[in-house]
């Protein structure tokens, strides 16, 4: 049987997690969270970096620090994760979908300035599987209109467009360390504050709505609430498992490119006799291999080689069922203009296993099946 997913691990995790225990201090902020925050600026850049107790809570402080308010719209793509659309609607916000570019199944850069009106705040955009959107064009947007952007880098830790970490082209980025991403903690993210005024503000959300944060600098000698926040602050214990896979993060982001580059070099026969589609990486994108994907002609295809490789033990997955088609979406959002290619391409899109040391004979056998399928 090969899995569609393995969680990541070095070996080294428990070795970690046991120093935390003997540190005697497991909860928030302890010595393993600020060494997992030092890294993510050190490799990123971002002026601050605070892990989360999930790429969700990271999502949530972002539209916080946004100061979103009921009546507000934020703009998103409809091909993501409910998380994404969540942390606004919370805030009171409509989610305002737009079509995806059929490419790179990323929000389309060309369809944001028509879908503002004077109720947009935000822009949020999803860079899916570690592949970058189009940030030069959405935040010239962004500056003409007075609107705040939000990066999902939930999938794209490690990856850069035009030499620059996403997470850190916007206001805020927004990391997941859940156990399905390329490093994890099993459930966790991280917050990246790009702007220096949002620092603080950003750990008094984090803290319950208190300054502690000022108290543990020895700032103030008691610490009290100042403002509104919610307890987005992970184990200690938690970040001692997901610290050793951040000093390794290199050579994991190499062994998932090799498993990445084997399933494309392998399957460009099938492209080009057009029996599927293979991811497609801009020129200016780094990616990070987080997953690998396939397109068949249709829904009903797609299904058939589910069943087929499933039948060959071979794990696969689909991905997203578009929000705006979800009862969720229909009641806190709108989708605007033609969805030319959300629904159609997301119903054509299949996963297949991609995980950190997935062996090169798992993944020949992975494509030998799909060749036969196509036979």
């Amino acid at each position: 049987m090969i899995k569609f997913n393995i969680p990541p691990k070095t070996g080294k995790e428990l070795f970690y997690m046991e120093q935390a225990l003997k540190n005697e201090k497991i909860c928030g902020d302890g010595e393993f969270t600020k060494k997992c925050n030092k890294w993510i600026e050190e490799e990123t850049g971002t002026k601050k970096a605070l892990l989360t107790t999930s790429g969700t809570s990271a999502l949530e402080m972002a539209a916080l620090l946004c100061d979103i308010q009921p009546g507000d719209e934020v703009i998103m793509p409809s091909y993501t994760f409910s998380s994404t659309a969540d942390a606004f609607v919370l805030r009171g916000a409509v989610c305002v979908f737009v079509d995806i570019r059929p490419d790179t199944m990323n929000i389309d850069e060309n369809l944001i300035e028509e879908a503002i009106t004077e109720k947009t705040k935000a822009i949020c955009v999803v860079h899916y599987a570690g592949v970058s959107c189009e940030m030069d064009k959405i935040n010239e947007i962004a500056k003409k209109y007075r609107l705040k952007v939000v990066e999902d880098a939930a999938q794209g830790v490690m990856a850069f467009y035009k030499g620059k970490a996403l997470g850190t082209m916007s206001d805020f980025g927004c990391f997941s360390f859940h156990e399905t991403k390329n490093y994890s903690m099993g459930e966790g993210g991280a917050i990246l504050v790009n702007d220096e005024n949002k620092i603080e503000l950003a750990e008094i959300i984090r803290e319950k709505g208190t300054d502690r944060s000022r108290l543990l600098r020895g700032q103030v000698d008691k610490y009290t609430w100042v403002e509104k926040g919610a307890s987005y602050l992970p184990s200690d214990i938690l970040a001692a498992h997901l610290y050793p896979q951040l000093l390794e993060a290199s050579e994991i982001n190499e062994d998932r490119l090799q498993s990445w580059n084997h399933y494309y070099e392998g399957l460009k026969e099938l492209e080009k006799k057009g029996k599927i589609e293979l991811p497609v990486v801009p020129e200016e994108c780094a990616h990070n291999a987080h997953m690998f994907y396939i397109k068949a002609k249709d829904l009903q295809e797609r299904t058939a080689l589910i069943a087929f490789l499933k039948e060959h033990g071979i794990g696969t997955a689909f991905h997203y069922v578009p929000l705006h088609s979800a009862e969720a979406g229909l009641k806190y959002g709108r989708f605007h203009g033609e969805d030319k290619y959300t629904t159609k391409e997301s119903e054509r899109l299949l996963r297949l296993p991609m995980y950190y040391q997935l062996s090169n004979e798992d993944c020949e056998e992975v494509i030998q099946a799909i060749y036969q399928f196509y036979k």
